[in-house]
């Protein structure tokens, strides 16, 4: 079953992530509407993976094309690792 549209944005994909999780914490959410939540979720993670993946293999190709040789390294969110911001409390 999939109700992920495949046109979807990534910002629109998580924006229904963010409401999914807010419903199932709330704790309001049935049983059986949280297994059917807890499906949706899957497929717009999915989805967003594969966007992801995408994009990146874009980047990789311009980076190719500029002459620059492509590199990955790993995501640090704003304002650092989070054990400096658990340290800093």
């Amino acid at each position: 079953m999939s109700k992920t549209p495949k046109n979807l944005e990534f910002e629109q994909a998580m924006q229904r992530l963010d409401t999914i999780v807010e419903a199932m914490e709330s704790g309001e959410v049935g049983i059986e509407e949280s297994i059917a939540k807890y499906e949706e979720a899957m497929e717009l993670a999915a989805h967003c993976r594969k966007i992801l993946d995408r994009s990146e293999q874009r980047i990789k190709k311009i980076q190719l094309q500029a002459g620059a040789a492509p590199k990955t390294e790993p995501f640090e969110p704003p304002g650092g690792p989070p054990d400096a911001e658990q340290q800093a409390e």
